[in-house]
């Protein structure tokens, strides 16, 4: 499966709050507050956004790219 692309800043964020241990990835709300209150706002807003998309992201990977 292919991985889900997202704005390189997106990609930063998941992985810091991934790598933080804080919470479990799949614990939506909770990513979406620990993303506020880290300073990822856009990750906050693309997840709100993209529910799916980043459920996905989370069992098959993500992928960064420049955002436009």
């Amino acid at each position: 499966m292919a991985k889900i692309k997202v704005p390189n800043e997106v990609l930063k964020g998941i992985i810091a709050i991934r790598d933080s241990g804080l919470t479990n990835m799949l614990d939506r709300p909770v990513v979406v507050q620990l993303a506020a209150e880290m300073g990822y706002d856009e990750v906050a807003r693309w997840i709100k956004a993209c529910p799916r998309e980043y459920a996905q992201g989370v069992f098959q990977g993500f992928d960064g790219h420049e955002s436009d």
